[in-house]
């Protein structure tokens, strides 16, 4: 390998130089304030999770957790600060389901999802939902479709962003339906909401923590939700398997990462302090009725296969449409 060794060896070797194997690496951790780096905006749900779980993680750590929220690059500048952070512990990465289109949607990322990232917990994730404003005449995906087919370029849609995994479901589901609908990516999704509450759009597709609130308010009606099974807060709405279109789910998701070479006893004790957080019952009521999510609470292992298939999944999407970042 004309690299030289990979930084994880490298990480490894520096350790055994030094005398500090994992075993005692980990004997004085955690060694002060931990940081949870959120690489978006604050307001987001990727910063509602982590500040959710911050004050659980300091009580069993016994050491602060402070939220920095580090925004830009579609996750990519955050993500970035973690993967160059020291392995000690100290610093984690709560990400988004964009994190799995990066390689793809961003030029040249600074670093490498595997080799620089190790993997912690899968929290869980929350399906996606196509909805319209409820005057509009559509009242399943059928009805979308069908629509779609009768007037090429005449249905519009939004997402939250260019390269978003709701931006990159609509074009699969273009693709599977031989429809050609206009999209209008926004900065955000209270902007597509409002749109999609106006009627300046067709429809919108977000995530159900975004439209659940809408559509149980009355002013979003859910067309069709891309879960493997119906959320229980949207019992009475197709998926997309039910709708006729076998293996089309898409899903939002939270996981935790930590810099690469980080020991594995830390990482277990970070999974575990994270496990019995998000399984407090006022916290796991928050996720599941707030961002509508299902709670996984996975292994690193599962994280990282899951990650994995999403990256083959939908970075293809992105290299078959040419679709850059924002």
């Amino acid at each position: 390998m004309n690299q030289g060794i990979t930084r994880r060896a490298a990480l490894a070797l520096g350790g055994a130089s030094l005398g500090l194997p994992a075993a005692r690496a980990q004997e004085g951790w955690p060694g002060g304030p931990l940081r949870i780096v959120v690489p978006f905006a604050a307001g987001g749900s990727t910063d509602a999770v982590a500040r959710l779980v911050s004050p659980g993680l300091t009580q069993r750590l016994g050491h602060p957790v402070v939220v920095e929220n580090r925004s830009g690059g579609a996750g990519a500048i955050g993500t970035d600060v973690v993967a160059k952070a020291r392995p000690d512990g100290q610093t984690w990465l709560l990400t988004f389901d964009s994190h799995a289109v990066m390689p793809d949607l961003v030029p040249n990322l600074p670093f490498n999802l595997t080799r620089d990232l190790d993997p912690v917990m899968l929290i869980g994730g929350a399906p996606y939902v196509i909805a319209t404003r409820p005057d509009k005449p559509y009242r399943n995906l059928a009805d979308l479709v069908a629509a779609a087919k009768a007037r090429p370029d005449g249905v519009s849609y939004g997402s939250t962003g260019n390269g978003t995994i709701g931006h990159l479901t609509m074009m699969l589901l273009q693709s599977r339906t031989g429809t050609s609908m206009p999209h209008l990516a926004y900065r955000g999704g209270g902007l597509a909401v409002n749109d999609a509450v106006a009627g300046h759009i067709e429809v919108m597709i977000g995530s159900a923590a975004l439209v659940a609130p809408h559509i149980a308010g009355g002013t979003l009606r859910a067309l069709v939700q891309f879960g493997p099974t119906r959320l229980p807060a949207l019992a009475a709405v197709q998926t997309a398997e039910e709708a006729g279109f076998p293996g089309l789910q898409a899903e939002a998701w939270w996981g935790v990462f930590a810099p690469a070479g980080t020991p594995a006893p830390i990482i277990a004790r970070m999974n575990a302090a994270l496990r019995e957080t998000l399984t407090e019952e006022r916290v796991r009521q928050q996720m599941e009725e707030t961002q509508q999510a299902r709670l996984a609470l996975s292994d690193p292992d599962t994280l990282r296969s899951f990650v994995d298939r999403q990256v083959e999944v939908w970075g293809r999407i992105v290299r078959e449409n040419r679709i850059k970042a924002d």
